[in-house]
C-alpha cells in the first residue's frame, strides 16, 4: 500500500471530498492542516511547485494535485493502481 499525504484546511469542501473518496476506498492517509501550521503550508508550497490551494494530494512521491485531479484519476481507472503500488 502506497503512502498517501493530503494537505488540507478545516473549511475546505474539496478537502472533505478528497478524504471521503480515500475513505470509501479504505485508504488511510496522513493529513496536514495548513490553516493551523505555517510550516506545513510552506512545506506544501515547496512540494506542490507553488500551488497554494487545498487539498494538495501526494501518493507516494507523486504529486497528484487537488481533489479534481484525484477524482479524474479515479474516473479514468488509474487511481486504484496508484494506491496499490
Amino acid at each position: 500500500m502506497t503512502n498517501v499525504e493530503i494537505y488540507t484546511s478545516p473549511l475546505c469542501g474539496y478537502c472533505h471530498a478528497a478524504k471521503r473518496l480515500l475513505a470509501d476506498k479504505g485508504i488511510g492517509y496522513a493529513e496536514y492542516n495548513v490553516a493551523s501550521d505555517p510550516e506545513k503550508r510552506q512545506e506544501m508550497l515547496g512540494r506542490a511547485n507553488g500551488r497554494h490551494t487545498v487539498p494538495q494530494i501526494f501518493i507516494g512521491s507523486v504529486h497528484v494535485g487537488g481533489y479534481d485531479d484525484m477524482a479524474k484519476l479515479d474516473r479514468d481507472g488509474k487511481l486504484d493502481a496508484m494506491l496499490a503500488a
